[in-house]
């Protein structure tokens, strides 16, 4: 097969087999000789990220200057050369849409009327600018070569994950696609990139419920209304809306735009009234609303609206998360006036990872600030190819951000169980310290090299993706400590104190977190940390405990890192909650468990108490000599109602004057330490 420097050339499909296709509801027309394969060779030179670049894209350009200009690709290309990124990306070859793909989502008077413009003289441009200009468009003869090009490279990028050939995939392309209705193009969009790639994947592979996430500045119309009545389509819009009067203007993109017919509660519009919206307000409506509607929704593939297409696939089943992003709401944009920064990005980027398995398309729509959209691109791409998020300082939602969440949330508890309009009205100090904790792991992957633990079940992913991490010596060292917490659990640690400082507890979180890991590579142990404060509940779950998940989990992870690592001293600390679910390790791997274990540590609060095996005398006798436990000196443990027998499950148990759970495991750390000590030296003399 020949290739041209932009891309392929046209596929003669005549004699190549054909996928199967079963009916996608609505589809107005399908792929008649779609091919089996797409140009991408499968797993050619080992990349697992992909993007789709083309300097032919840059032939669309307004001689009298215009925002959609060449250097917005040019410049994001550019800054991911420099950055050697792309030194790890396979570059996939571009191509142009094709007709019968365009169709459907669009009309042929549409696609006829895209085709024309190239066969414009110059005098018809001429006459015709007036009216290309409202409808916010502006043509050229380049203008059909550059969208046919932007249109297929996204179709490709998309096809790539969604066949498992790349695991993730960039397409920097333009012009951009979310405003291109079904029968009219506007808003410097001619086809509808997403929408189109999105219904080519549900053609030509097995993928079917696809999540649409559109974070660009302004409301996707042409996606929404691509999809507005197909529930297979789930659509998400982060937007400036101002009351209908910010663009494209109208009702379509107000919060009670959700859907009609069979897709009605598939649309969700987040609509800030005002510019100005920082990553503290994206991030509070990604928690709230984005991210648990999209576990309930439990799609096969994600297109998100921010000039990123992120495609999350689980292997398992065979589902595809896609997002379709847009940077105009980025730091320093004039267009859309807000201040998401780079690292809010890639923050929301991560997040969105961690709904299947982390395979991610990113897909250029807005975006006008050269370097804004050159730093934004940059850290997404990081994220795409396995770099932390930078950390982000501690903030606070806006008081439009939170009301205009619980708004939506109240909307959208009609059609999706998962989101909780209570838990959505604004509490001082609660979201702050939500959004800090939420990014504790940030902190260990940044300032400490630490990594994600893969899981494999497709219901621990669900609960527990991003939340179990690892030292990147957890197989090498004989001494492993694990450390399993609620952190992010807030109720439990608010109610703990009347008080509740949002500077002191970030203070002491991170204190903690960077004393912790400070003791485990000074004593040459390794780390393995569970956060054990599972995510909202999904349709394939329900009516499953919390504490159920924790057994799983803790027992999951004895089995397949634990055991497998040449760790012979194990150290397991509990903190809060945390202490259960390790009981109810002991009590299903009991030889196992007390074969390896050294010390049981647990720091409760004033909301738990210490948990204590209920089994063999055995069992409980072994537990008392390794077990230390620390809490508040005024716990109702150590009252008068507390039979003597129960303290004397435990072993050394130390009283601390503080009430704070974090302050607390904080200030016991020392202590622990020695203790730890004790037993291993204990142990090892017991060896001789």
């Amino acid at each position: 097969m020949s290739m041209s420097a932009a891309g392929p050339s046209s596929l003669d499909t005549a004699d190549m087999d054909v996928d199967p296709l079963s009916a996608v509801s609505p589809t107005p027309s399908r792929i008649p000789d779609g091919p089996r394969a797409s140009s991408v060779p499968l797993h050619q030179s080992g990349f697992t990220v992909g993007y789709v670049y083309s300097t032919e894209m840059t032939s669309h350009f307004s001689p009298t200057g215009h925002p959609e200009k060449p250097e917005r690709i040019s410049h994001i290309y550019h800054a991911l050369t420099v950055g050697r990124h792309t030194k790890k990306m396979k570059w996939l070859p571009i191509r142009p849409v094709r007709k019968a793909e365009a169709m459907l989502v669009h009309s042929e008077d549409h696609w006829d009327k895209v085709q024309a413009i190239q066969e414009m003289t110059e005098q018809d441009r001429i006459d015709s600018e007036d009216y290309y200009e409202q409808l916010s468009l502006y043509v050229m003869h380049g203008t059909t070569r550059a969208a046919l090009l932007s249109c297929g490279g996204v179709i490709e990028a998309c096809l790539a994950v969604a066949r498992n050939e790349l695991k993730k995939t960039f397409a920097i392309v333009r012009p951009p696609g979310h405003h291109a209705e079904p029968d009219e193009h506007m808003g410097f969009c001619f086809f509808n990139n997403v929408a189109v790639a999105a219904r080519v994947v549900q053609q030509l592979t097995p993928i079917r419920k696809i999540m649409i996430l559109d974070w660009d500045v302004h409301h996707g119309n042409g996606t929404q209304r691509a999809f507005n009545d197909d529930p297979s389509v789930l659509y998400v819009s982060l937007h400036r809306y101002e009351q209908g009067t910010f663009y494209p203007c109208g009702p379509f993109g107000g919060l009670q735009s959700c859907g009609e017919g069979p897709g009605l509660g598939y649309s969700v519009n987040i609509p800030w009234p005002e510019k100005g919206m920082t990553d503290a307000d994206y991030i509070h409506a990604f928690q709230k609303i984005v991210m648990p509607i999209a576990m309930e929704f439990a799609p096969e593939l994600v297109i998100s609206g921010f000039s990123v297409v992120s495609l999350n696939q689980k292997l398992a089943k065979g589902q595809l998360y896609q997002v379709s992003a847009g940077f105009d709401a980025a730091e320093g944009d004039d267009l859309g006036e807000c201040h998401v920064s780079p690292t809010g990005y890639a923050h929301m980027t991560h997040m969105l990872a961690g709904l299947a398995g982390g395979r991610l398309v990113v897909a250029l729509e807005g975006g006008y600030n050269l370097d804004s959209i050159s730093n934004s691109a940059l850290a997404v791409a990081g994220v795409l190819l396995g770099e932390a998020p930078d950390q982000l300082p501690p903030m606070v939602a806006g008081e439009t951000a939170t009301e205009t969440v619980f708004l939506v949330a109240r909307e959208q508890s009609k059609y999706w169980k998962s989101v909780d309009p209570k838990a959505c009205e604004p509490r001082e100090g609660l979201e702050e310290i939500k959004i800090l904790k939420a990014h504790r792991q940030h902190y260990l992957y940044t300032q400490h090299d630490m990594m994600q633990v893969p899981l494999i079940t497709a219901e621990l992913e669900k609960r527990f993706s991003t939340q179990i991490m690892c030292t990147p010596d957890i197989f090498e060292n004989e001494t492993l400590v694990i450390f399993v917490h609620e952190f992010g659990n807030l109720r439990l640690e608010v109610q703990s104190s009347t008080t509740f400082n949002v500077e002191l507890e970030r203070s002491y979180l991170l204190d903690f977190s960077k004393e912790l890991v400070a003791w485990v590579k000074k004593e040459g142990f390794s780390l393995l940390d569970a956060n054990l404060f599972p995510k909202p509940a999904v349709n394939s779950s329900r009516g499953k405990a919390s504490e159920d998940f924790g057994r799983d989990i803790m027992t999951y992870l004895w089995d397949n890192y634990v055991q497998l690592s040449s760790a012979r001293r194990v150290i397991i600390m509990g903190h809060g909650p945390g202490g259960r679910p390790i009981m109810e390790l002991i009590e299903r791997r009991t030889s196992s468990v007390m074969k390896a274990v050294k010390a049981i540590v647990q720091i409760v609060g004033h909301s738990t108490v210490p948990a204590t095996p209920k089994y063999a005398e055995e069992v409980t006798e072994w537990y008392r000599k390794n077990s230390f436990v620390v809490i508040p000196s005024n716990h109702r443990v150590l009252g008068p109602e507390m039979k003597p027998r129960d303290l004397r499950r435990h072993g050394e148990l130390v009283p601390i004057d503080e009430s704070q759970p974090v302050k607390l495991v904080l200030r016991a750390l020392p202590g622990i330490s020695q203790f730890v000590n004790q037993q291993l030296g204990k142990h090892s003399a017991s060896a001789l």
